[in-house]
């Protein structure tokens, strides 16, 4: 795969509680990814920047919520969602980074 276009799949971490309790649970990391990315894409996208052994990748499509802009009724931009389990023992820490 191409080292520039693995690069540019990992868009930012997700923090929130949902993802704060994965990441204690199940030693799962969520991040925001380009809306075209494949699962081996991510995975080795993760492998490649964090350095970590990736255990399983689940992708959920979120679409974009209705809004109104005044009276004119608009759409945020539709958004791709990576669950990425790395390999027991290992961590992504993003503080470090």
């Amino acid at each position: 795969m191409n080292k520039e276009r693995l690069m540019k799949i990992l868009v930012s971490p997700l923090v929130s509680e949902k993802s704060a309790v994965l990441a204690d649970a199940s030693n799962q990391v969520t991040f925001r990814v380009i809306p075209d990315a494949t699962k081996p894409e991510i995975a080795k996208a993760v492998e490649l920047m964090f350095e970590v052994d990736v255990e399983d990748v689940r992708v959920v499509n979120v679409k974009g919520k209705r809004k109104r802009f005044g009276q004119m009724m608009g759409k945020r931009n539709d958004w791709k969602k990576a669950y990425v389990r790395v390999k027991a023992g290992q961590d992504i820490d993003f503080a470090s980074l």
